[in-house]
């Protein structure tokens, strides 16, 4: 299609004027073509009429006798013929031999290919010394002994025709030129109008503060552009979300990193003073190493529980073992175990068994802070071992699940909601940590849509541990 308006930059405006617009330019000149069609053959039917009441009127002047055919034209009809001041009239009329009664010689014969059919009127287009006219004949039999019938002809140049056909094409054309720039500007303005909503829209949304993030008010909006304002109301919440996590994500950052600095710079502190002996300092020094470890450790923590609630409804699946990926994680976690002289082992089907859908660096986190929290609260001794345990158990038809338990002290049932709360820790732990691994656990095994439990590993014990379950929904095959 056309484009009547050339832009840089797409236009809604423009757009619609051009679709609504330039069909209506292109049809134009058909209409014009298409009237003219209809006024030729409007204006053909009165002249016509009149052209053959004429043949026919002459036809009933022909005469025969047993010999001869005969015609006679009275003044009054020769008058009356070539009364015409704006056309000229011809006629033609020719025996049974062909031969000339009166009229024009040279007025040409209808084609001989035609059926000939006597007393029927039948009209034509032919050439007059190159003019063009419209010719009514007429065959007309008189003398049954002649060798055809006589021939009645009436020709009209086409002067008066194409007249009336231009003040038909003029009465109905001249108007459309009058209608085209009204209409014109009736679309623009009802363009105009239309697209005033989203001009509106524009305003309220330009009018917003930044911090804004309210939902747009869907019902003050075509029904066209709602889908448009239920996106942009989507992508709101979504940053408001967003914005609420950093913003909670710097404030943990900050509250979490700011003992274990001060107690970086209190031993530092500790360690330049100029009283201090080689034991203060090489004990300032296990102080700091212990507090970057927390530090870092932390700060790690951050990260990932940052890195589980900014993933997401956008969390690439692919299918992961489950097996193989808790044993790995058990592995990476032995050396740890073993210097707090805890039991750390495996329990589960063998790789290639336990397929689910999921995450695999969440999925590891996930288990890599359960197995961690399992240790940090676990107490062990030369007496009594702490034992932690990482179990795959389930099948396809009922789901998988990721159960890691330990002989601990166990978490009381009235806390145990509270856990997974960022920074919570229970009452009465003496363990060091971050108290951010169980809320990375929940937001990592919601963005999964697994559920996570927390039960007794010996239920009555004096020491019953805690068993902490993650239950997969089953695969839709």
């Amino acid at each position: 299609m056309v484009k009547l308006f050339q832009r840089s930059q797409r236009s809604l405006f423009g757009e619609i004027l051009d679709w609504m617009l330039t069909p209506f330019l292109l049809l134009w000149p058909i209409t014009f073509g298409l009237t003219w069609l209809v006024a030729e053959g409007i204006a053909k039917v009165p002249f016509d009429r009149g052209l053959g009441q004429s043949a026919k009127a002459l036809a009933q002047l022909v005469q025969s006798d047993e010999r001869t055919v005969s015609f006679h034209l009275p003044l009054s009809a020769h008058q009356i013929l070539h009364a015409d001041e704006t056309d000229t009239v011809y006629y033609q009329v020719l025996g049974g031999n062909g031969e000339l009664l009166s009229g024009e010689a040279g007025l040409p014969m209808p084609q001989d290919d035609e059926k000939l059919v006597t007393n029927e009127l039948r009209i034509r287009d032919d050439l007059m010394a190159g003019i063009p006219v419209r010719v009514a004949y007429i065959w007309v039999r008189v003398n049954p002994r002649a060798a055809q019938p006589a021939l009645v002809q009436v020709a009209e140049t086409l002067e008066k025709r194409s007249v009336l056909a231009h003040e038909i094409i003029k009465g109905v054309m001249l108007p459309l030129f009058v209608i085209l720039p009204l209409a014109v500007l009736l679309v623009w303005l009802a363009l105009t109008r239309g697209i005033q909503p989203l001009s509106e829209l524009e305003d309220r949304i330009r009018q917003r503060k930044p911090d804004d993030m309210s939902p747009l008010d869907e019902t003050a909006v075509p029904t066209e552009v709602m889908p448009l304002v239920s996106s942009v109301n989507d992508l709101l919440d979504r940053l408001k979300h967003s914005i609420a996590t950093q913003k909670r994500f710097l404030a943990d950052a900050a509250h979490q990193l700011k003992t274990p600095l001060a107690g970086l710079r209190m031993q530092a502190d500790l360690a330049q003073r100029s009283d201090a002996n080689a034991e203060d300092l090489k004990q300032s020094l296990k102080q700091i190493g212990r507090a970057s470890m927390r530090a870092t450790h932390t700060v790690n923590q951050l990260l990932a529980l940052a890195r589980a609630e900014s993933s997401g409804s956008a969390v690439s699946m692919q299918t992961c073992d489950l097996a193989l990926l808790t044993m790995e994680v058990v592995k990476d976690s032995l050396p740890r175990a073993m210097e707090r002289q805890i039991d750390l082992g495996f329990e589960g089907p063998e790789p290639g068994l336990a397929m689910q859908a999921g995450n695999p660096t969440l999925l590891k986190e996930m288990v890599r802070n359960l197995i961690d929290n399992a240790i940090n609260y676990t107490p062990s001794s030369a007496g009594e071992q702490g034992v932690v345990t990482a179990r795959v158990c389930g099948d396809l038809s009922s789901g998988w699940e990721i159960q890691v338990e330990d002989s601990g002290h166990g978490i009381p049932e009235a806390e145990r909601e509270r856990v997974f709360e960022p920074f919570y820790r229970a009452l009465g732990a003496e363990a060091d940590g971050s108290g951010l691994g169980l809320a990375i656990v929940k937001e990592i095994s919601d963005k999964h849509q697994a559920k996570v439990s927390i039960n007794d590993t010996r239920p009555g014990h004096t020491s019953p541990g805690a068993r902490f379950s993650v239950r997969f929904s089953p695969r839709q095959d």
